[in-house]
């Protein structure tokens, strides 16, 4: 290929990106969209063997072999997303909108890291950011920027938290001068339910993961307020510092939402930063049904929240949003090649100020377009239906003989266990749960996953496709059972 074809601007490149968009189209869509199964069930060994040949030969086989190799070792390879029984991780089937709105940022290829770089880019992330805001009822003087998703706002929301804490109390410009030598009294406190991103926030943060402190949940793993009360009071009597409580609005394993409001009220009685991470739950906002589930998020001082999850865009897209937008001062830089000042002067905004990343691509665009494409109502009513093939599969487990409900879904995560046989103990159920997963996986059939709940391994569908149906629920119920027989006549899996 010359130089002319590779690049937009010219008869012949953009000729070319025509004739690839639409070869790579019609791959995703034969290959991925239209396909049987979630997956083709290959094992890391036999991928391993596709790509023997040279990832740089010293000549390239042209644009349009490169594509239909990717196609046949890439595409064919992949987790269809899109399928019904694809029902294993917060991984959505990405809608249409999304995907027109990622073909558009990709090709503008805008940077967010200054306004030269990305002027209407700019402007608009502040409009989505400010009608995120009045989603999660913030109040004025709210903001926000968007993020690579959860793990990044949840540590970007606590190196605020840590910052303003340590300028507060000790009088600290940890920016300039690093941590005080109180800092190791410093604690995060969350639920044993929440994500270990509080974690690894910690670590990344110089605190280490020690000084995140696990409140027990109740029955409905929910983080437990009288429990909380008991843990701020014990950490008070060691001369601990707590500075941060990290709400879960979605826990990863049964979607519980911890009492927002009742953790709001801690945090104000203690002076904590609330944090709430509402990465899986928050599209919650938008559906007049379930809204309620996110009671007391409007007095949080920061929220994570993912479009990569239940608003259905393509990885990767999650914004922080700030209750009062002054807060991003603990960590703002500015350098003087991307021409602050001046922008600062004509109003224009300065968002790299507000990110731990530079470059920074236009991920705003993709709920965007699908804002205007669908509206809330069109959005909420993807969630609600989720939600409620949720319920139907847990009335549907709870029907059964052969398969226990562990947990009463909040969101649309669905924890089980098959118990083929009465009175099989938990460390057979263990083992069988763990081998017909791995065997569904193996042959493609269904991709669901795997978690332990009281020391028992159990299954779990996480239903995030609008499309699946009560059906495509019972046809992966009966794909668990046909793997159970399968192993039994193999003998001594489920004896």
């Amino acid at each position: 290929m010359s130089g002319d074809d590779l690049f937009l601007g010219s008869e012949s490149g953009d000729a070319a990106y025509r004739e690839s968009m639409e070869r790579a189209t019609d791959a995703v869509v034969d290959i991925l969209a239209d396909g049987e199964n979630p997956y083709t069930g290959e094992s890391a060994a036999a991928l391993a063997d596709l790509f023997e040949e040279p990832v740089l030969p010293e000549e390239g086989a042209g644009l349009d072999a490169a594509i239909d190799e990717a196609a046949e070792r890439v595409l064919s390879h992949s987790v269809a997303t899109s399928n019904p029984r694809c029902a294993a991780h917060l991984q959505c089937p990405p809608m249409v909108p999304g995907l027109a709105a990622e073909a558009m940022l990709t090709a503008a290829n805008q940077s967010l890291d200054s306004f030269d770089q990305a002027p209407a880019a700019t402007v608009l992330e502040e409009r989505v950011v400010g009608a995120l805001c009045d989603l999660f009822d913030l109040p004025d003087g709210a903001d926000g920027v968007f993020t690579s998703g959860g793990t990044q706002s949840n540590f970007q929301a606590l190196l605020l938290a840590r910052d303003r804490c340590c300028g507060r109390r000790f009088d600290r410009d940890v920016q300039a001068e690093g941590l005080p030598p109180e800092a190791e009294s410093l604690r995060i406190v969350c639920s044993a339910e929440a994500h270990f991103t509080a974690a690894q926030a910690a670590h990344h943060l110089g605190l280490g993961e020690d000084a995140v402190v696990s409140v027990p949940t109740d029955g409905e793993h929910r983080m437990d307020v009288d429990a909380l009360d008991a843990t701020l009071d014990e950490l008070d009597a060691r001369g601990d510092r707590p500075f941060a409580l990290v709400g879960t609005a979605g826990t990863t394993d049964f979607g519980s939402v911890d009492p927002l409001s009742e953790l709001a009220d801690r945090a104000a009685e203690r002076d904590l930063w609330f944090h709430v991470d509402a990465a899986y739950g928050g599209a919650a906002a938008l559906s007049d049904e379930h809204g309620h589930l996110l009671d007391g998020i409007e007095r949080a001082d920061s929220v994570a929240v993912d479009f990569h999850k239940l608003f259905y865009q393509p990885v990767s897209c999650g914004a922080l949003l700030l209750r009062d937008g002054d807060d991003f001062e603990w960590m703002a830089r500015n350098a003087a090649y991307l021409n602050p000042e001046d922008h600062e002067d004509a109003g224009v905004p300065n968002l790299v100020a507000k990110s731990v990343q530079t470059t920074r691509r236009f991920d705003a665009l993709k709920p965007y377009v699908a804002f205007r494409a669908l509206g809330r109502e069109g959005l909420a009513r993807l969630v609600d239906a989720t939600l409620e093939l949720a319920d139907d599969a847990a009335s549907l487990l709870d029907s059964t003989e052969d398969f226990e409900l562990v947990h009463e879904p909040t969101l649309n995560a669905v924890v089980f266990r098959y118990r083929p046989r009465e009175g099989m103990n938990d460390r057979a159920v263990s083992r069988v749960n763990a081998a017909v997963r791995r065997r569904l996986l193996d042959d493609g059939r269904a991709v669901v996953a795997r978690t332990e709940v009281e020391g028992v391994t159990s299954l779990k569908f996480t239903l995030l496709n609008p499309r699946a149906t009560p059906e495509d629920v019972e046809a992966m119920l009966d794909a668990i059972r046909d793997c159970g027989d399968e192993l039994a006549a193999e003998r001594g899996v489920v004896a």
